[in-house]
């Protein structure tokens, strides 16, 4: 593992090969890939920040919005010589993926987009998401912690204690962050724009997942020039931890029918 450098983020970078960027939802870190990383085995090189407010990284000043915390993550991959990479991001990461090949496609040779739209329909709704912030100010993180759970997992995994970690992660995450977070993801508004995005992408949904059901990524894939859809017929939102080898093995395939790596930043 190669010491962090750039911006103040934490994160892990190991491995050789292609770069493959792995980003997480909120409220985890990137610890949350493990079981991923694992499956995809070497030829890679794998690089997974704690992204700004989350894990061991600093928050953003101010109110941040997904461009600054894109603007974050594209300085990071910047400093490590690792651009243009694979960008493989999920919900609250999804939404920085797609943010970043807009915003930053010099760092973007290739996406992933899962578990995530592009925009919400109306005011209420947006309304409604940034209250999953601000209730964690309120009530802690204790607040927020079940009902999370049961949009991102399925009743058996959670059953058989598959989802121990994961609240463990988010019951010593910082409110503030959180809800940072989750006001920023209150402004997505990206689905005028994906017609800009100009790199082979490949969409992921969960067919169990009733956060970004399969529709939502069919809606992202059909805006995206090229852009296909693969649904996993078993996983949930958390699909990189509750179907790793499905999500793994939809990963290495697209990437293996890209073409040769475009040459990295110097």
């Amino acid at each position: 593992m190669t010491p962090d450098r750039g911006p103040a983020l934490h994160g892990a970078d190991q491995g050789s090969g292609r770069p493959l960027l792995l980003l997480h939802p909120v409220g985890l870190d990137h610890r949350c890939w493990d079981a991923v990383a694992a499956r995809l085995g070497g030829g890679w090189r794998l690089l997974r920040p704690d992204l700004p407010g989350h894990g061991r990284s600093p928050a953003l000043r101010g109110t941040p919005a997904l461009a600054d915390y894109a603007a974050a993550v594209a300085g990071w991959l910047a400093a490590r010589r690792a651009a243009p990479a694979v960008v493989v991001g999920l919900s609250f990461g999804g939404m920085l993926a797609q943010t970043l090949a807009l915003d930053h496609p010099e760092a973007v040779a290739a996406l992933v987009v899962a578990g995530c739209g592009a925009g919400f329909p109306d005011a209420a709704v947006r309304a409604a998401i940034a209250a999953r912030g601000t209730d964690a100010l309120t009530g802690g993180m204790e607040a927020v912690v079940e009902p999370t759970l049961a949009r991102w997992f399925t009743p058996g995994f959670r059953a058989a204690g598959g989802d121990a970690a994961t609240r463990d992660r988010l019951l010593a995450d910082d409110p503030a962050s959180w809800a940072a977070a989750w006001r920023a993801i209150a402004g997505l508004d990206l689905a005028s724009r994906l017609g800009g995005v100009r790199v082979p992408t490949l969409c992921v949904a969960g067919a169990l997942d009733p956060a970004a059901p399969p529709p939502v990524l069919e809606a992202i894939a059909a805006a995206i020039p090229g852009a296909r859809l693969a649904v996993l017929p078993q996983a949930p939102h958390m699909m990189q931890i509750e179907t790793p080898d499905a999500f793994a093995a939809a990963v290495a395939g697209f990437v293996a029918g890209l073409p040769a790596d475009r040459p990295q930043v110097l």
